[in-house]
């Protein structure tokens, strides 16, 4: 199981990502928030790029807006691995090779509600799928008993379609819940981990 691990939940963001870096966390989670798509929002990309002075981990980006083309370009330029936006916005197909075009990963990420068929006619592209076990926008909230049987479903699907796109659970991670995501590829920790006085001892929990 690979993890990434979402900082945002600290006040003490440089510290705790010198720490997380002494760590094998596969990657950095980055939650990018307009307060538009979802209700909170992040710090401005001027200071959230400052990551690469804390970090040399590759970057997993979600975005949590209603103009992914708006910040595409500018997660682009750091250390990443990934770029997920939601399947939810516009111009889902547009955005998708526009990732693509910078050389980098794509992904979609569902809202809980969101049908895991309304996946089908980008899987071609996706080289991943996060799957939201929490109502987005919001640290801390308990992981959604339903996510189980979406990843399941989604199993299947990729499956079917024949698709390599990996799995990526969002939301209420921990060592108990961790248990209900064994189909899934990376599991997305944030408070479990960063809340925590031994960050690699939790990591290794949830592996």
């Amino acid at each position: 199981m690979l993890i990434s691990t979402s900082f945002l939940s600290s006040k003490n963001i440089p510290k705790d990502l010198i720490k997380l870096n002494e760590t094998n966390t596969d990657y950095i989670h980055v939650d990018v928030m307009d307060g538009k798509f979802v209700k909170n929002k992040t710090m401005p990309f001027k200071e959230m790029k400052n990551i690469y002075r804390y970090t040399s981990k590759r970057l997993d980006v979600h975005l949590m807006v209603n103009n992914p083309k708006k910040y595409i370009k500018e997660y682009a330029s750091l250390n990443t691995e990934y770029i997920t936006f939601h399947i939810e916005t516009e111009d889902v197909l547009k955005n998708l090779e526009l990732i693509k075009k910078y050389g980098i990963k794509c992904g979609l990420a569902i809202k809980p509600n969101t049908e895991i068929k309304e996946l089908v006619p980008y899987l071609p592209l996706l080289d991943m799928i996060l799957i939201m076990s929490v109502e987005p926008g919001e640290g801390g909230q308990s992981f959604l008993d339903n996510t189980e049987n979406k990843i399941t479903e989604l199993k299947t699907l990729l499956n079917e379609y024949k698709s390599n796109a990996v799995i990526n659970i969002d939301g209420g991670i921990n060592n108990i819940t961790k248990n209900k995501c064994k189909n899934a590829d990376i599991l997305v920790s944030g408070s479990y981990i960063i809340l925590s006085d031994d960050f690699q001892a939790r990591i290794d929990e949830l592996r």
